[in-house]
C-alpha cells in the first residue's frame, strides 16, 4: 500500500551557543491511510520533534518529507497553506490549546468556514453538531467554554477540532498522558474507531508503551534522535530486537488489552461519562 506520509533520511538540528544538537538523526518512516503508527521513546528521544517535522512545523537540515506523493520539505508558509486542512494535530494539553475566551462552537466553526467546508455559519454549526455526536459530547457543548469542561471532555474537543476538517493525516502527541485510566481507554477507543471510519493516517506519539500497544498496528522506537527498532506492534512487544526496546518494556507494566473491547462502539460509553 502506498504511504500517505513518508520521511526519508531526515535530520534536524538545534543550534546551541557552542554546539549543534542533532534532534533527529537520519530517520526514515512512513504512515499509510487507515493505519496508526506509534512513535515511542523516553523524554528527549526526539519523538515530538519528529512529529512536528512530519507536519512541516520543523524545517529539516537534510532529508525529505513527502505527503500524498508530493515533496513538501522546502515549502514556505504560503505554499503550505492548502495542506493545513489535510494535516491536523491533536495537542497534549487541550486546556492551553483551546482559547478560553471562545465558545467551543466558535473554536470548531471558524476553521470550517476558513477552509470553505461550509457556505454558511448555520451549515457549519450542523457539521459541528455531527462531530460532537461522534466524539461523544452533547450538542450543548457548542455553547460552553473550555474551562467549563473536564479534562476528558476537553481532549475530545481537541479530537473534534482535528477531524471536523476531514483531514487525511493526524498527529496525536501524548494526548492521553494527563487523563485518568478510564478516560484514557475511552479516548483511545474513539481514536481507533475514527482511524478506521475516516481512513486516517494517524501518527501517535507516546512514552507509554501499553497505550501504543493497544491502538497502533506498527511502532517506531526512538532513542537519541534515531530509530532503534521498527515493526508490527505484536512482533516488537513479543520479541523486541533492540536492547533499548527491551529496557522500555521491562520498565513499564504492559497490561493485557482486550481486543474485543477496543472494537466495541465507544460513543455511547463516552457520552455516558462526558
Amino acid at each position: 500500500m502506498t504511504a500517505l506520509v513518508e520521511i526519508e533520511d531526515l535530520h534536524t538540528e538545534i543550534k546551541l551557543r557552542r554546539s549543534v544538537v542533532h534532534a533527529i538523526d537520519g530517520v526514515s518512516l512512513s504512515v499509510t491511510a487507515g493505519e496508526c503508527l506509534g512513535i515511542v521513546g523516553e523524554s528527549g528521544s526526539g519523538k515530538t520533534t519528529l512529529g512536528r517535522a512530519l507536519l512541516g512545523l520543523v524545517r529539516p537540515a537534510a532529508g525529505s518529507v513527502v505527503f500524498d506523493g508530493n515533496d513538501i520539505t522546502a515549502l514556505d508558509e504560503h505554499e503550505r497553506k492548502p495542506l493545513r486542512r489535510r494535516m491536523q494535530m491533536i495537542f497534549q494539553d487541550p486546556m492551553s490549546s483551546l482559547n478560553p475566551r471562545h465558545t467551543i462552537g466558535r473554536i470548531l466553526i471558524e476553521p470550517i468556514l476558513l477552509h470553505g467546508l461550509a457556505n454558511s455559519r448555520q451549515s457549519a454549526r450542523s457539521m459541528v453538531h455531527g462531530v460532537l455526536d461522534r466524539v461523544g459530547l452533547s450538542r450543548g457543548t457548542i455553547d460552553r467554554y473550555s474551562f467549563e469542561l473536564s479534562g476528558g471532555q476537553r481532549q475530545r474537543v481537541g479530537i473534534a477540532r482535528a477531524v471536523v476538517l476531514r483531514p487525511d493525516f493526524v498527529l496525536a502527541d501524548e494526548i492521553v498522558s494527563g487523563l485518568d485510566v478510564s478516560t484514557q481507554a475511552q479516548v483511545l477507543r474513539l481514536l481507533k474507531e475514527l482511524t478506521g471510519e475516516m481512513h486516517l493516517a494517524l501518527a501517535f506519539i507516546s512514552h507509554d508503551l501499553s497505550v501504543v500497544r493497544s491502538i497502533c498496528q506498527r511502532v517506531v522506537v526512538m532513542h537519541d534522535g534515531r530509530v532503534v527498532e521498527a515493526g508490527p506492534s505484536d512482533r516488537v512487544f513479543a520479541a523486541p530486537a533492540a536492547d533499548y526496546t527491551r529496557m522500555l518494556i521491562d520498565a513499564i507494566p504492559l497490561p493485557t488489552v482486550d481486543p474485543e473491547w477496543l472494537t466495541r462502539g465507544a460513543s455511547a460509553e463516552v457520552a455516558a461519562t462526558a
